[in-house]
């Protein structure tokens, strides 16, 4: 257990100060590893904050509206995070009575709960034995141990899971997945990671034989698809615009965006204006400008967003359009409340 006993020690001295550390409320432990799934601490933290001071209860949360939650969650992503988060909280509090399921194999079950979530929660909160594998285990155990199993494989987490559950001290699982996962974090970092100060120096497999660098291997690349998006703002006199709510699945379901042509290529301004004058034939089109000089690219997991805006002024009054005033007031995804932020739109 020579492993358990020094990565714990270094925890204890080296650990950050993070809220959801210092209860075993099953709430602010399910809402931080929600909040940090693809997401590091330090973008996190603020969000977690808001949210419990929005939403100090699961019951609040649940009672809450999701153009609310959707709204706070702006610009930390994912967003199909916070939705799958605001129903569980529902069922936590209408159908369980407000009682968070105690057991792995019941918080599996929960929407937007995946394996390293419900060992996460039972192991913090409940104290139950059960492994995280996350990308941080992954890494350390892959170096430490000189395991080339490819870590996007179907096999890995099983395997991983296995390894770290027998270096696991089955008196204190909790302090453990928090300490094999900080040290991820802070020391057996990704890239040149400072493995002349580490603990482990001398007993690191991969560091003996000089594969750190090569470890973990992952495989499968992501394919990354290029999307255009070309956001039309069109302003009447009264200072009104058009905003739709994407109801479609796919990237920022539910959220706010300007009326949208989108394309398989990028479109010239002339090619643009046509459509414009096109599709909206029921305005009276005065003008056309382009805000951004140059496109926005927005990168997500699987997507690069290639945008541009255009300002689109229409003689007529807007009907049922909504007023520039009150236009920050929904939720957006995080590239258009900017472009809204920097044109003071």
């Amino acid at each position: 257990m020579d492993f358990s006993n020094s990565l714990l020690s270094w925890y204890l001295q080296n650990k950050r100060d993070l809220p959801w550390r210092n209860t075993v409320n099953p709430y602010p432990i399910w809402l931080s590893e929600i909040m940090l799934q693809q997401t590091k601490v330090a973008q996190g933290l603020p969000y977690f904050f808001t949210f419990i001071e929005a939403f100090p209860t699961i019951l609040d949360l649940a009672k809450a509206d999701e153009e609310q939650v959707l709204k706070l969650w702006q610009g930390l992503g994912y967003y199909s995070r916070a939705r799958n988060m605001h129903k569980t909280a529902q069922i936590i509090a209408f159908e369980l009575k407000g009682n968070f399921p105690n057991n792995y194999n019941d918080l599996i079950k929960l929407k937007g709960v995946g394996e390293y979530t419900a060992a996460a929660i039972a192991s913090f909160a409940f104290n139950e034995v059960v492994p995280v594998v996350d990308g941080n285990v992954f890494r350390v155990l892959s170096r430490y141990l000189d395991i080339e199993t490819d870590i996007a494989s179907a096999s890995a987490k099983k395997e991983f899971s296995a390894l770290a559950k027998e270096l696991m001290p089955e008196n204190n699982p909790a302090l453990f997945n928090q300490a094999i996962m900080e040290f991820g974090a802070l020391q057996c970092v990704p890239k040149n990671p400072d493995c002349t100060n580490c603990i482990f120096n001398t007993s690191c497999a991969a560091l003996q034989k000089k594969k750190v660098t090569e470890l973990p291997v992952k495989l499968k690349k992501t394919r990354v698809t290029n999307r255009y998006f070309n956001y039309l703002v069109f302003l009447d006199n009264l200072n009104k615009t058009i905003i739709n709510k994407r109801t479609e699945k796919g990237i920022w379901h539910n959220l706010y965006e300007f009326p949208v042509i989108e394309a398989e290529e990028e479109l010239d301004f002339e090619t643009i204006s046509e459509a414009i004058s096109e599709k909206y034939i029921d305005f009276s089109i005065d003008s056309i400008v382009v805000y951004n000089p140059e496109q926005i690219i927005h990168k997500l997991s699987h997507q690069k967003l290639h945008i541009n805006f255009y300002r689109v002024a229409v003689t007529e009054e807007i009907l049922e359009g909504v007023s520039l005033d009150i236009l920050k007031n929904y939720p957006f995804p995080i590239v258009i409340y900017n472009f809204i932020e920097k044109y003071s739109i």
